[in-house]
């Protein structure tokens, strides 16, 4: 039995295929998905998602949104997404210091502090998907 995973932004479809295994970042944490799973509809979190095809584990930066599960199939509707061979590694890292010297600094923004703690997850997460996944 397999899983029919569609990922589309609003720019584009990412994926649309049969896969194995489905695993991605919930809003309270990392989720997997197996044939035959529950019912369930979650916020996304910003973090790597992953699928299996066979042997083959591939994975995709995802910025948000929300995940559709049941049991053939995930849909997953993000705010964005990037492949591993469309981060720019450097940009991703000059992201990530920005963000950190933004938190670091005293504010009483609410607001500022949000955006660049959510800045420093998105970059963190390019980051990873980059150094660790590259093709």
């Amino acid at each position: 039995m397999k899983i029919s995973l569609e990922i589309v932004t609003p720019d584009r479809q990412f994926v649309r295929e049969e896969v194995d295994t489905v695993t991605a970042p919930g809003a309270e944490g990392e989720f997997g998905v197996l044939p035959g799973h529950a019912y369930f509809l979650t916020k996304l979190g910003i973090g790597v998602a992953s699928y299996s095809v066979g042997s083959e584990k591939r994975h995709l930066s995802i910025n948000g949104g929300i995940a559709e599960v049941g049991p053939d199939r995930v849909n997953i509707l993000a705010d964005g997404a990037e492949m591993p061979e469309e981060i720019d590694i450097e940009r991703a890292r000059a992201a990530k210091e920005r963000a950190e010297t933004r938190l670091s600094g005293k504010t009483d923004e609410e607001v500022a502090y949000i955006r660049a703690s959510a800045a420093l997850q998105r970059a963190l997460a390019r980051i990873r998907l980059a150094t660790q996944h590259k093709f």
